[in-house]
């Protein structure tokens, strides 16, 4: 008799451990003159594999967000296939390129703070995660749910927003 062969993917279960994580990223990111987001990457439940956090100011390149940091480490040290297991926590709803990234790469599931009025892509002003039309043999939709923390990731934006940002006016 050949032995049974069993799932090895677990189902994404939230943990506020890794949203605390998150939110010591962000404070990172505002004490480096960044608009205050950050990011961990969670892997079977229980193993962050990677820490993001904004960097379009330091950088002066606007697409290095928390979660395409985050996203390029990973890469350098694990095949694509892991984020089929990998979870993200995040303080900031993914913007419409971070979601498309994050639907590219085949997140399991993603965690965030507050919403992102302006740009979204998670549900506030696009449905990126979900959106039938964008399904390819590639690329299907993810869970998303926000509102984890969600007042201390609105007073650490507003806390960098009323601080001078030189970048901003560039």
């Amino acid at each position: 008799m050949f032995p049974q062969h069993t799932n090895t993917i677990k189902m994404s279960k939230y943990d506020s451990n890794f949203m605390r994580e998150a939110l010591v990223v962000a404070q990172e990111a505002y004490e480096n003159l960044e608009v205050p987001v950050g990011c961990v990457f969670v892997l079977n439940n229980d193993t962050i594999i990677a820490r993001g956090r904004n960097k379009p100011n330091e950088s002066y390149n606007a697409t290095r967000h928390a979660e395409i940091e985050a996203i390029d480490i990973i890469l350098n040290e694990h095949d694509r296939s892991v984020f089929r297991n990998v979870d993200l926590y995040v303080t900031v709803e993914p913007c419409v390129m971070c979601a498309s990234a994050l639907r590219q790469i085949g997140i399991r599931h993603v965690y965030f703070g507050c919403g992102n009025d302006k740009f979204g892509g998670n549900g506030s002003v696009f449905n990126i995660n979900t959106d039938a039309r964008l399904d390819t043999n590639q690329s299907k939709g993810y869970p998303s749910e926000g509102g984890y923390f969600h007042e201390e990731a609105i007073l650490m934006l507003r806390k960098f927003y009323i601080r001078e940002n030189k970048h901003g006016e560039l």
